[in-house]
């Protein structure tokens, strides 16, 4: 970037001094922009990833005597509520023994899981009553994100099997529990994983045969507040592999009915005193394509059987049982919900529940108290318990959500020195002392009302909390971004515009003298803040954001009276360049827009280019003659590369297409060259080719290009075959391509000066590496973005001659009285606004063209087996990520060269590039997800990340490519340069 960065500045007689302050101040800009960059990337953390759990308060102790002694939960992973309820092919139910317990003996309905639908989530969501910490995306699946209650904690004694992956996060560190699990080598995809059910029964059953035979084994099983946990793998394995409408998937549904009915005899007749509760239910269902984790029916919907002591027989369905039609349950799906006919169920009262409302179910049908960091409500129509007992059991649930409602309000105010109470919340005591007043007086029915309210109260109370400094926090950061934005635009007016002669040289500018004032209010109100920060034990991030943010605006303010000259310049102007101003604003937030929501939707980018080759080839027609080619080369183009946004992000392997476009390659590469050599008759090609420029210093060097390209062909389809009968790469092979690879791209540094001719050498020069590294379809993109990129180098090129050639051209004004002499380098212009947008637009091509960078597993590893096979996973993952860097490399390779064409500084296209892609940014940040799916999450974080890490990865890329186009010359033709106001 040193050596043709600086490109333009505020006066036309610059001293040295003056350059090299203009130097150090952009140095600063860019450390400036990479540090804010960094720093609010972390914000999101603050944010939206910080843990929902809080410690420090008492357990609720239940007042009612418990309905059973002991509770025996099953959870059926992976097990979806349509194949549980439904019969099959046959016309026979998959689970007879739970339906018989559903019409005969207990309660039955759905259980809706919130997403993320993932096997740790649904457990903790089932044993400890929240749904899953976001913070746990930041800190691993496994380990826990923070220490937290649950069931077991509260029980007396837990005894739990099943896999290794759920068992030991309960049980692990629990010394009242006796558990174990089986070994990982026992999950085999490619067996009928229904025997680990088993292994989990067997385990248990083991365990009641030793108790004849252990007294004290007998004495642990006959205390009560005990909890039994079989954690069913079987049908989340048999999903995955064989998916939900596999038999053995659908034989899994026996199997766990099965162990249930087991199970229930074999307690019943151990125990013998009807004691018991059991719960059936399930952490997700499954997709149709075996996959689970969003927030699909199929993957929410789980089965929920409770029966036993304590638990209501079935109850037909009667008009009064139907209430909360406008409840929505956590996966937004609507109460009641009608249940479907071929279920056979619709004449038994169906109740579903929220997942995190069996924590509180299983705590009041054991009389322990809700595990404290519980937000479930409990469900009251699975308990049978009389009406004083149900109110005790509702108040108890009711005062648990409360004090952590109350310990988080308790935090914040002992922190805050303005602090905001939750007003519903105020008097919650008079509120609890009026339902103890009806419970006393025997008026249950409005006290378990008030109860309801109370609870529901204390659940928005928390989460007006979670959120509590989210307004204060976005706005600073959403500010933050503005004021960098507002100091770039600020920057590239005065340096890179014909402001600096028209505003700051006129007569209306003065030059105040406030600016040590402004500093001293932005440092005074550092100061305030940050002390105010410091007294409310504010994270040290708060202090950063703050400190960005306050500096960028005080840089700002500093700048008033430009900034107020500025706006007196614009006002002066006719109303037509207000007019165009606005529009070139709208277009360029609805194309940045675009860019936003391609991220998600690749397709949107064929629509684009397709609209793009209408539009270009039509304006090319009205000012380019017909005969040259250049609008039907244009149409084409766009058109060709629109296709590849419609292929599917899985490359499939398609050998002979990536030996095809190697032929493609050099096919370009000749009618370039030709092109470069032959052009001397058209104008509109004379500026970008070579000639006046000398002999060529290496006249083979095309040749040698060409020649490796096609070796690389030939190497592609050795190494694959090869590799294929012999499932191994020949070292003389790897060799030949690492050798093909790192020799091919130093060639460009020995081509010609010309503008065509380096482009057209950086093409060749990357295309052996790139097909060496292509399985499909991607090394056709390569050529096809190559086309777009050079239509882009002949759309400018005509403009070019255009303005220039014609003073009465709509286009643009004239370019006398526009040249920056040091440079060469004219002014930027409002039109000039379309060189950082075309280039954001093909750079985010690059990105997406043929696959989603946001997620590198989108991508095949098998494209880097033809330089290694041995697992490598730095290397692996360097070379996958040099073979995505490519297309970016020619992207900004073509930008360089254009705006050499164009005369128009790159370091000021450079900050327009940042400043545009901020913009996106700001919006990324409001698109940050902490519900969902891990890959929903993970995606919206790495959006954001993308666009927040561009102002240095696009620095980068700068600077690499400027080794290949710092010496890119422009022939000039004697009437261009005649125009120069010297």
């Amino acid at each position: 970037m040193g050596i043709d960065g600086i490109l333009g500045k505020r006066r036309e007689k610059a001293t040295s001094r003056g350059k090299k302050w203009l130097k150090t101040q952009e140095m600063w800009l860019v450390v400036l922009g990479v540090i804010l960059h960094a720093v609010y990337m972390l914000s999101i953390f603050d944010i939206y990833f910080k843990t929902p759990i809080v410690h420090g308060m008492d357990p609720v102790t239940p007042r009612f005597d418990a309905p059973a002694k002991r509770l025996v939960l099953f959870v059926a992973d992976g097990l979806r509520a349509d194949k549980f309820y439904e019969p099959d092919s046959e016309g026979n139910y998959r689970a007879p023994f739970l339906r018989s317990v559903i019409q005969n003996q207990g309660r039955w309905g759905v259980s809706h899981a919130r997403p993320p639908t993932e096997s740790r989530p649904g457990h903790v969501a089932i044993i400890a009553g929240f749904y899953e910490d976001p913070s746990a995306v930041t800190k691993g699946w496994k380990a826990n994100p923070v220490e937290f209650d649950s069931v077991f904690n509260q029980s007396r004694h837990t005894i739990s099997f099943g896999s290794p992956d759920i068992v030991p996060i309960f049980c692990g560190a629990l010394p009242h529990s006796t558990w174990n699990s089986y070994p990982h080598d026992f999950e085999d995809f490619a067996t009928d994983a229904s025997f680990l059910d088993e292994w989990s029964f067997d385990q248990f059953q083991s365990l009641l045969n030793r108790s004849n035979e252990d007294p004290k084994l007998r004495k642990l099983l006959l205390q009560d507040k005990l909890v039994i946990f079989l954690h069913l793998l079987g049908c989340d394995s048999n999903g995955h592999a064989h998916r939900p409408f596999s038999s053995i998937y659908l034989n899994n549904v026996k199997v766990v009915d099965h162990i249930a009915k087991r199970m229930y005899f074999l307690l019943e007749d151990y125990f013998k005193d009807n004691r018991t509760a059991y719960i059936f239910t399930a952490d997700h269902g499954m997709s149709d394509k075996g996959s689970h984790g969003d927030g699909h029916p199929t993957n929410t919907d789980t089965p929920l059987v409770v029966w036993g002591a304590g638990v209501q027989h079935p109850k037909p369905i009667s008009e009064t049982n139907h209430s909360n039609c406008g409840f929505l349950f956590i996966d937004e799906h609507a109460h009641d919900m009608p249940t479907p006919s071929e279920w056979g169920l619709n004449g038994i009262e169906r109740v579903d529940v929220n997942q995190a409302d069996i924590a509180p179910l299983m705590s009041t049908l054991l009389g322990l108290p809700c595990p404290v960091n519980s937000v479930g409500n409990l469900p009251l129509e699975y308990i049978n318990m009389n009406e004083a007992e149900n109110a005790e059991a509702l108040l108890a649930n009711t005062k648990q959500i409360l004090n952590q409602f109350l310990r988080k309000s308790h935090i914040k105010q002992t922190n805050s020195f303005y602090f905001k109470p939750f007003k519903p919340l105020v008097h919650y005591s008079s509120i609890l002392d009026r339902i103890e007043g009806l419970i006393s007086l025997r008026d249950y029915e409005m006290a378990m009302k008030l109860s309801e309210n109370l609870r529901s109260l204390a659940l928005q109370g928390l989460h007006y909390f979670q959120t509590y400094d989210w307004l204060m926090l976005m706005s600073v950061i959403t500010l933050g971004y503005i004021g960098w934005m507002i100091s770039l635009l600020l920057h590239v007016l005065r340096s890179y515009t014909s402001l600096s002669r028209d505003i700051l040289q006129g007569p209306a500018f003065h030059q105040g003298n406030n600016t040590r004032k402004v500093y001293l209010f932005g440092c005074l109100l550092m100061g305030v803040v940050s002390i105010k920060f410091i007294l409310e034990h504010s994270p040290p991030l708060y202090h950063a954001y703050i400190a960005m943010t306050v500096f960028l605006w005080t840089q700002i303010l500093s700048e008033y009276q430009f900034v107020l000259a500025l706006w007196r310049h614009i006002c002066s102007r006719k109303f037509s360049y207000i007019v165009k101003l606005l529009i070139i604003s709208a277009v360029s937030i609805l194309i940045l827009e675009l860019l936003v929501n391609s991220f998600t939707k690749r397709e949107l980018y064929t629509w684009c280019f397709l609209s793009a080759g209408v539009i270009a080839s039509l304006f090319l027609f009205k000012t380019v003659p017909w005969r040259s080619g250049i609008p039907i080369f244009v149409l084409i183009a766009c058109w060709f590369l629109s296709v590849f946004t419609l292929m599917p992000a899985e490359i499939p392997d398609n050998n002979q297409l990536v030996v095809a476009s190697g032929a493609m390659i050099i096919i370009i590469g000749a009618v370039a060259r030709w092109l470069d050599m032959h052009a001397a008759g058209n104008k509109y090609w004379l500026s970008i080719c070579n000639l006046g420029m000398g002999k060529a210093r290496f006249p083979m060097l095309f040749h040698l290009q060409a020649l490796l390209v096609g070796l690389a062909s030939v190497m592609v389809w050795l190494s694959t075959s090869h590799r294929t009968e012999k499932q191994e790469l020949l070292l003389v092979h790897q060799l030949i391509n690492w050798s093909i690879a790192g020799f091919s791209m130093v060639m460009p540094l020995f081509s010609e000066n010309g503008l065509l001719s380096r482009l057209t050498s950086i093409f060749l020069g990357f295309a052996p590496p790139f097909l060496l590294l292509s399985i499909g379809y991607e090394a056709v993109f390569y050529s096809a973005l190559a086309l777009v990129l050079m239509s882009w180098i002949l759309f400018e090129n005509a403009l070019l001659h255009l303005s220039t050639g014609k003073r009465l051209s709509t286009y643009s004004t004239n370019m006398e009285g526009l040249i920056i002499l040091e440079n060469d380098n004219r002014y930027l212009q409002l039109s000039d606004v379309r060189i950082p947008l075309i280039f954001l637009v093909l750079f985010n091509v690059a990105f997406f063209g043929t696959g989603n960078f946001a997620s590198i597993a989108s991508f095949e590893i098998s494209s880097v087996y033809r330089f290694i096979t041995v697992f490598s996973p730095f290397l692996m993952a360097a070379l996958l990520i040099f073979k995505l860097f490519i297309p970016f490399l020619l992207v900004i390779c073509t930008f360089s060269a254009i705006t050499k064409l164009l005369r128009v500084p790159r370091l000021g296209c450079y900050f327009l590039v940042i400043l545009l892609s901020d913009v996106m940014t700001i919006h990324f940040f409001f698109l940050v997800r902490n519900k969902g799916s891990w890959m929903e999450i993970g995606n919206s974080i790495s959006h954001f990340g993308i666009m927040s890490a561009q102002v240095v990865f696009v620095l980068l890329l700068f600077a690499l490519t400027n080794i290949y186009t710092k010496d890119i010359q422009i022939f000039r033709s004697a009437s261009t340069s005649s125009r120069k106001v010297m």
